[in-house]
């Protein structure tokens, strides 16, 4: 990656919507020589996609909770992470160190749904010993972007 490529991350992050022509503008480069830039980038794996970003409660998904998961031994993972990659409701799910093996983000309609997601499928993974639950009762911040560093922009 260069200080172009650099350049077309940190724009697209803040408005993905952004046209050819205005993002070559603002790197220095012609609309098709960015465009070519963007698809490298994608083909490579650094841009995995375009989304939306939507306002949760407006759709009706009002219950946000972080799940802990303990699994019983190294060979039930493959079924718990088919599960974790099927399911909707789970928005990340993290291998992490410590007491327990994975921590989930799973955001849903209501505690009810909650129950549904952990209870009967989470559960219902054979291996899976234990979760413990932390319910969000408010969001100040949640954000994709990345602390990109003042040295990625430099020229090369």
């Amino acid at each position: 990656m260069d200080s172009f490529d650099s350049k077309i991350i940190y724009l697209l992050t803040n408005d993905a919507r952004m046209r050819w022509a205005d993002l070559a503008s603002q790197i220095g480069l012609s609309a098709p020589a960015t465009a070519d830039r963007v698809n490298r980038l994608i083909d490579q794996g650094v841009i995995k996609g375009f989304r939306a970003s939507i306002e949760p409660e407006t759709v009706g998904c009002e219950c946000t909770a972080f799940v802990a998961v303990s699994l019983d031994r190294p060979q039930h993972r493959t079924a718990f992470l088919e599960l974790v990659n099927n399911k909707k409701e789970i928005q990340e799910c993290h291998h992490i160190a410590g007491e327990d093996d994975y921590l989930l983000k799973i955001r849903c309609r209501n505690t009810k749904d909650l129950d549904r997601v952990i209870s009967h499928e989470i559960k219902g993974v054979e291996g899976v010993t234990r979760t413990k639950t932390t319910i969000v009762m408010d969001t100040t911040k949640e954000s994709s972007e990345l602390a990109l560093q003042p040295h990625v922009f430099s020229e090369e």
